[in-house]
């Protein structure tokens, strides 16, 4: 028991707000496959075309553990308050009463407010390892999201993630990379139809001060 407290007031202080002295060499790059999917398992995708701040990969077919929509003003809050429901889904809080293997990253979908004072709309999702993913055990106020195949422009950043203001800059910056590239239009008519603007995915351990690898995600459609 103490040693799944010990667990999981380490994993809380990811969603800690102090800052790291590391970051990319050059953040106009995305070259880092995140080293936590050496270690873990991650969600496969391919890499299909790498630009200028940005890299648009294709994920294959998934599912992945939701929380019900968080409304908050903070995403280090609302995640942490989602990631929390998804430990104890972990640990064996679920109808089967089953323990699951930690993957990354965890993933929370953000639907920004319309004003300063308004709260935002986040859902936080764990990836279900592939031995999980024919009978995903069901657990109350969690639900399953399968993806079919999926696209996504990503763009990456280091250290820790400081606040809202901090991730606005980076999806502002990522959006900016699209434009005039033949991504650009399916990116923005996928976020037009899609309640969730974007989404941040973390991969570390709150122990590793080197090498963190954070990203933005904006989901789209390819017509074929």
């Amino acid at each position: 028991m103490a040693a799944n407290l010990f667990k999981l007031s380490a994993l809380l202080s990811l969603f800690s707000t102090f800052s790291s002295p590391w970051a990319p060499e050059n953040n106009e790059r995305v070259s880092i496959f995140p080293p936590t999917c050496n270690r873990i398992e991650c969600p496969s995708f391919d890499v299909i075309h790498v630009g200028n701040g940005f890299e648009i990969r294709r994920y294959n077919s998934s599912m992945w553990m939701s929380t019900a929509p968080i409304d908050g003003i903070s995403y280090v809050e609302s995640t942490r308050t989602g990631f929390l429901q998804l430990f104890d889904y972990i640990q064996g809080k679920n109808e089967y009463k089953k323990k699951i293997e930690m993957t990354a990253p965890v993933i929370t979908q953000i639907s920004p407010s319309d004003g300063p004072f308004c709260a935002s709309s986040f859902v936080v999702s764990f990836y279900v390892p592939k031995e999980n993913q024919a009978n995903v055990p069901p657990a109350k106020g969690l639900h399953v999201q399968k993806w079919n195949t999926k696209y996504a422009a990503v763009r990456q950043f280091g250290g820790f993630i400081s606040g809202d203001d901090e991730l606005g800059e980076e999806a502002a910056a990522l959006h900016a990379s699209l434009a005039g590239s033949k991504w650009s239009s399916a990116v923005d008519k996928s976020r037009l139809s899609s309640e969730s603007a974007y989404t941040v995915a973390g991969y570390n351990s709150p122990f590793e001060f080197e090498n963190r690898v954070n990203e933005i995600w904006m989901m789209f459609e390819m017509e074929e």
